[in-house]
């Protein structure tokens, strides 16, 4: 059984829909590979830790680092994403935005999503042993934070705060890939990665409310109601403020603070136009973070000058 259709949260025009083989759709769905902000949202933080690093020496990012986190980024958030459906696979069915999904719709089994998870996660592994000691050890312990992350929603109101120690674990990965330490910079832009997070991740969350509800699954969109554009606005002002107490203490030079604004005001009208009765607006908005840790990422880089 395969897809006829594109997902609801995916494009209507997604590569995987338009262009892959029939018969690979539900595996390229699996790791949402037909939703790529996931990447990027895991990716970034990456890309920001190395850029850090790089200029806090006084040198640009290395290319070729950045293309090795780029690919650990997909497969591992492939890997994981497979994970959370095989986790979730009963609640998924209940909702409508999720049913769609390969294990839910009955296109792929739950032992074949195990094969695809432990097949991203080796070559992943592969990967990660390039580089030094210290990013190793961070890579593996990762692993309990991903573990852990899908019965978050069962337990706690705030699931996306544990999303965001999870994806934004890459900052400190990447930090630590070019230097084998952690510093208090790194630690500030962690910090603010994962106050990011709780703004988009409550922003995705707001599709759900309806469904989430019936479903019992937890959220801070749930928790918050229509306090949630108001409280993205905290999290929101919280990763600004965290993200420049790290280019301070980094000695990041005046690049970094003239990109800082651009991404501070990404971020600012993003919390202006959240409403909780628009999940189409919020897919919107949450997609357009990929675009905002990219400033965040450049600003960064930046601060080499």
């Amino acid at each position: 059984m395969t897809s006829a259709a594109p997902l609801p949260d995916a494009a209507p025009t997604n590569w995987v829909d338009r262009y892959a083989p029939a018969g690979l759709r539900p595996w390229l769905k699996l790791g949402r590979f037909d939703r790529p902000a996931g990447i990027w949202l895991l990716m970034l933080p990456g890309w920001q830790g190395i850029a850090l690093a790089g200029a806090v020496r006084g040198q640009w990012p290395d290319p070729w680092l950045m293309l090795l986190v780029f690919v650990g980024a997909a497969l591992m958030r492939a890997a994981g994403c497979a994970y959370n459906d095989i986790v979730d696979r009963d609640i998924d069915a209940k909702v409508a935005r999720t049913a769609g999904r390969p294990i839910p719709a009955g296109q792929i089994t739950v032992r074949q999503a195990w094969a695809f998870l432990v097949g991203c996660s080796l070559v992943s592994f592969l990967i990660l042993i390039t580089l030094p000691p210290l990013a190793i050890g961070l890579g593996v312990a990762s692993l309990g934070l991903v573990a852990a992350y899908p019965f978050m929603k069962r337990i706690t109101w705030w699931p996306q705060a544990w999303l965001g120690l999870t994806f934004n674990w890459g900052a400190l990965l990447g930090y630590a890939a070019v230097t084998n330490e952690i510093s208090a910079p790194a630690l500030l832009l962690y910090a603010s990665g994962v106050a990011w997070t709780l703004g988009y991740d409550t922003i995705y969350a707001i599709q759900d409310l309806e469904d989430d509800a019936l479903a019992g699954v937890k959220s801070s969109a749930r928790r918050l109601g229509d306090k949630a554009p108001r409280a993205v606005a905290a999290f929101y002002l919280a990763t600004i403020a965290l993200a420049f107490a790290a280019g301070v203490l980094g000695r990041l030079g005046p690049g970094f603070s003239i990109l800082l604004l651009a991404f501070a005001v990404h971020l600012g009208l993003q919390a202006r136009r959240v409403r909780v009765d628009d999940p189409g607006l919020a897919l919107k908005l949450f997609k357009s973070n990929a675009v905002a840790g990219l400033i965040l990422a450049a600003a960064v880089a930046a601060g080499v000058l």
